[in-house]
Formats: C-alpha cells, sequence, structure tokens
C-alpha cells in the first residue's frame, strides 16, 4: 500500500513539474504574429519574383515588336539601290521613326544593339532578313546575386528576340 501511495506522490510532483509547459499550449495569445513572421518574407519573395518577371517580359516584347517593325520595313527594301536603308532599320527599332528622334523604345537601347542580317538566295537579292537585338542586357530590381553576393545567382540577363522575314523583292535591281 505504502508504494502505491509513494508512486501517487512522485506522479503528482512530475506532473506539476510539467504542468507550466501546458499552460502554453492553451495560450495561444502571438501564434497570429508568428505565422505572419513566417508568411511575410515568402510572399515577398513572390511578389519580387512576379514583378521581376513582368519587367523581363515588358522589355522583351517591346523589344521584339520593334525587331519585327524594322525587318517589316527592310523584308520591302531594295539591298542595292545604294540608300542606307539599314540606318532607317535601325533607328525605327530603336526610336520607333526613321529620322532617328525622340528617345529610344527602352532605356539603354541604342543602334548598336540592333544586327542586321540578309540570308540565302542568289548575289543582291537574299531570301530572307534577320532583325536580332544583341547585347541588351535586363537590369533588375531586386537582383538576388548582388544580395547574395553570388554572380551565378544574378537576374541581369540578356533580352535577345530576333525576327526573320521573307524578303519580298525577289528580283534585284537595276
Amino acid at each position: 500500500m505504502m508504494h502505491h501511495r509513494i508512486r501517487k506522490i512522485r506522479n503528482t510532483r512530475r506532473s506539476r513539474r510539467f504542468l507550466w509547459l501546458s499552460r502554453f499550449r492553451r495560450d495561444d495569445r502571438g501564434l497570429q504574429l508568428v505565422e505572419v513572421a513566417l508568411v511575410i518574407p515568402i510572399m515577398l519573395m513572390l511578389f519580387g519574383a512576379v514583378a521581376e518577371f513582368g519587367r523581363y517580359f515588358y522589355e522583351y516584347t517591346t523589344v521584339a515588336k520593334a525587331a519585327r517593325v524594322g525587318a517589316r520595313y527592310l523584308a520591302s527594301k531594295s539591298v542595292n539601290s545604294g540608300k542606307n536603308y539599314e540606318g532607317d532599320a535601325k533607328n525605327l527599332v530603336v526610336f520607333g521613326n526613321i529620322g532617328g528622334t525622340g528617345a529610344p523604345v527602352l532605356e539603354g537601347l541604342s543602334a548598336d544593339n540592333v544586327d542586321i542580317q540578309y540570308v540565302g538566295g542568289p548575289a543582291g537579292v537574299p531570301e530572307l532578313v534577320k532583325v536580332s537585338i544583341v547585347n541588351y542586357p535586363h537590369k533588375s530590381i531586386f537582383d538576388l546575386g548582388k544580395l547574395l553576393n553570388n554572380v551565378g545567382l544574378s537576374l541581369n540577363i540578356d533580352v535577345k528576340p530576333s525576327v526573320t522575314m521573307r524578303f519580298l523583292l525577289t528580283q534585284p535591281s537595276v
């Protein structure tokens, strides 16, 4: 009988020691703060990723449309006419007009970023005209490479669309 009482007393003392832990289990004050502290960094990273993707997509589509306009312009111009249609096409891609006036369609875009190639066909009459954008970097706002001091994680990547169109003039110029 004594043995049973001693066990009961020991169990009661042990349970009192762990009683102070159980009050934390019942108390849920501040739990929302812990949840917010866990969720906010994840939400901020997702927001930053969506913003960066949106900016990159905007830059890519803007430059791709400009290259398409330049390729369409060159597809109907004679290669050997003596006029500098390539310079006009570069101005058209960069500034949106042949005169090369005004601001570029994207900040940092210049005529040096526009590459024009004529592909295939006999001499003087190419089959295709290809307008490419080269060496135009996307400058990210949230550069992960700079934040973590790791160049491999940099989000500054080249935007390099190219457009190829069939050359419309199939006869050499006289």
